[in-house]
């Protein structure tokens, strides 16, 4: 079954490390790692085989968010499909998307029902009752400035009393100095945003634009774009769950 594709597949990333990665690891086993590359940190490294994760080895917190979703919903940056696949066997209506095509085409294979090749933010004239935004999803804004932008795009897409369901992480722990005060970078508006770029093997892919929001900025925010929000949980790593409620 082929990949569907959006409209804008120019938008889209060219080089594939993430599909790269997945596809290696469907047909061939090969658990090797992903290795992220970051502005703000050493290297983070991501074994190809946790994307592949069942519900039982998730995260409390990832768990708690998909026993939330309901209705026709929309799995965002859905990788390899583990959360799709679990709120399908449960009997939610589901779609999930994803830039990378080896991804949508992982997804497929392992039995996603609804697996598709585009960005949300190309996506319009469609309605859902939540929008999934797991593994710091929210992070697809890139810079606290779209945050506005991208927060009416999810209220366009929703149905009335539709909910976005957000991951994310407030990384201020990362700038903080033994005595309590927290050094910035100057040159950067917001302290979460962050300039990554993945690498599977040789295959690097290009740089893009994250964002990680604290959850305080993250309900200003939401508050001016339509929506209320209720901080659900937060986890041992000061990261957390939110749900965003249109309005």
């Amino acid at each position: 079954m082929p990949a569907k594709t959006g409209d804008t597949n120019q938008t889209l990333m060219q080089k594939d490390p993430l599909g790269e990665a997945l596809i290696e690891y469907l047909k061939l086993g090969n658990d090797s790692n992903i290795v992220v590359h970051s502005d703000i940190s050493e290297d983070d490294i991501i074994p190809v085989s946790y994307l592949f994760r069942e519900f039982d080895q998730m995260p409390d917190i990832e768990k708690r968010a998909l026993s939330m979703c309901k209705g026709k919903t929309l799995d965002v940056g859905a990788g390899a499909g583990p959360h799709a696949l679990w709120l399908q066997k449960n009997g939610i209506n589901t779609t999930a998307i994803d830039t990378s095509q080896g991804a949508v085409k992982t997804m497929l294979e392992r039995g996603v029902n609804d697996a598709e090749n585009i960005d949300i933010k190309a996506l319009k004239d469609r309605k859902y009752d939540t929008i999934l935004l797991l593994m710091n999803g929210i992070g697809i804004a890139g810079k606290l400035t779209y945050i506005p932008k991208f927060l009416k795009h999810l209220n366009s897409l929703l149905n009335e009393n539709g909910q976005v369901i957000i991951e994310s992480t407030d990384i201020k722990y990362m700038f903080m100095e033994d005595d309590g005060s927290m050094w910035v970078d100057a040159n950067k508006k917001y302290y979460g945003e962050v300039k990554y770029q993945m690498q599977y093997n040789d295959t690097k892919g290009e740089k893009f634009d994250w964002l990680f929001i604290d959850f305080n900025t993250l309900s200003d925010f939401a508050k001016k774009n339509g929506f209320k929000s209720e901080l659900i949980v937060e986890g041992e790593n000061h990261e957390y769950i939110a749900q965003l409620i249109k309005i």
